[in-house]
């Protein structure tokens, strides 16, 4: 449900015009200020695996704008990353080192930044952010003999950009904690 948070803010609320647009008025504040935003339009699901939730917008006063509202829905994108790489990390007791990502939202530098503050790693966006096509192609070119193996086609993963986490431990911690707070409010 991430770009649809995203769409939610566009479409019913009108406070961005917009995708591209959340980016700036995010940015305009230097964070949140204790809106936290869980985008359960349909439940929420891995980890929780809770049909019945629905979302929540918690922390709201008086003194809020729209661009804390923004910046509240792209660190609901983080945390939700967050929340299932935890999982994994649980289940496999493999630690992350480094998130590789792609899709249209890694366009986004300020929630590139937010998600290596949110998971305390660093953020790694490719050249080439539309991997789902070119994993088809390689995938064809594997099949057809093209690319010899896996390692040739890793040796074609080009690095655009990089964010290195800039939060503390505690300030990482704290921030997940108000989160889970008003995921268990969605309940």
């Amino acid at each position: 449900m991430t770009g649809a948070a995203v769409q939610w803010l566009r479409d019913q609320l009108g406070i961005i015009g917009s995708a591209a647009e959340i980016e700036a008025l995010a940015a305009s504040v230097p964070d949140s200020a204790g809106v936290s935003f869980v985008p359960a339009f349909s439940g929420l699901f891995a980890p929780y695996w809770r049909a019945d939730a629905r979302g929540v917008i918690a922390g709201l006063s008086r003194f809020h704008t729209r661009a804390h509202l923004a910046r509240a829905t792209l660190e609901a994108i983080c945390f939700q990353t967050r929340d299932v790489l935890d999982a994994m990390t649980r289940d496999t007791g493999i630690r992350l080192t480094t998130l590789r990502v792609d899709g249209g939202a890694t366009v986004n530098n300020l929630l590139m930044q937010m998600q290596a503050d949110i998971l305390g790693v660093p953020v790694a966006r490719p050249l080439v952010t539309e991997t789902t096509a070119l994993g088809a192609a390689y995938a064809a070119g594997l099949a057809v003999g093209y690319w010899s193996d896996l390692d040739t086609l890793c040796s074609n993963w080009t690095l655009d950009r990089a964010w290195e986490p800039q939060w503390s431990a505690d300030r990482r911690d704290a921030a997940h904690h108000d989160w889970q707070r008003a995921v268990k409010r969605s309940f």
